[in-house]
């Protein structure tokens, strides 16, 4: 009995692959045949791609990397005026 490893593949590999499904120029088993997938895992990267497309199109919308992004920002501005208002508490003590 062989054991497979459990691949994990890029998001760009997997839009990639769910396109090509998405446009219907080959059936789901070609497709899923020609990069060593199985075609319940093109199948499910093809419906995740469909549900998930008007996204992109969202006023407003944010990945996950600009969410963090904000969240750092925030908190920079708000360690930076503590700091102001403990330097400006300081400097009367001076």
């Amino acid at each position: 009995m062989s054991k497979r490893t459990r691949r994990n593949h890029t998001p760009a590999f997997k839009a990639k692959v769910a396109l090509e499904a998405l446009r219907e120029q080959e059936s789901v088993a070609e497709i899923a045949r020609r990069y060593g997938l199985h075609g319940n895992v093109v199948a499910k990267w093809k419906k995740q791609l469909a549900e998930n497309v008007e996204r992109v199109f969202e006023s407003g919308a944010t990945h996950d990397g600009s969410e963090k992004e904000d969240e750092l920002l925030k908190k920079i501005g708000e360690l930076t005026v503590e700091r102001d208002f403990l330097a400006r508490g300081l400097g009367r003590l001076r």
